[in-house]
């Protein structure tokens, strides 16, 4: 696996600075409406509830970015410490 490259993503394109959190899950499809668990980690940065709407952004070489969607349609983006 080249340098900077993990579980297939070469993190050397991500700014070390932007990421607050990494998290590794295995594939759990919750039945045949194709639901998944979100780690809960990421449910607490994100700030997630009942009723909010994600965004999923698939790209050819398999990365995929999730994203909260606000009301007002704007992608919610964690505050750092």
């Amino acid at each position: 696996m080249p340098t900077g490259e993990r579980c297939g993503v070469d993190l050397s394109l991500i700014n070390s600075n932007d990421i607050i959190c990494v998290e590794e899950t295995a594939i759990t499809v919750r039945s045949y409406r194709r639901r998944t668990t979100v780690p809960s980690k990421i449910y607490k940065l994100l700030e997630i509830g009942p009723g909010d709407s994600l965004r999923w952004v698939a790209l050819k070489d398999g990365t995929v970015y999730l994203t909260k969607i606000k009301q007002n349609n704007e992608i919610n983006v964690p505050e750092t410490e």
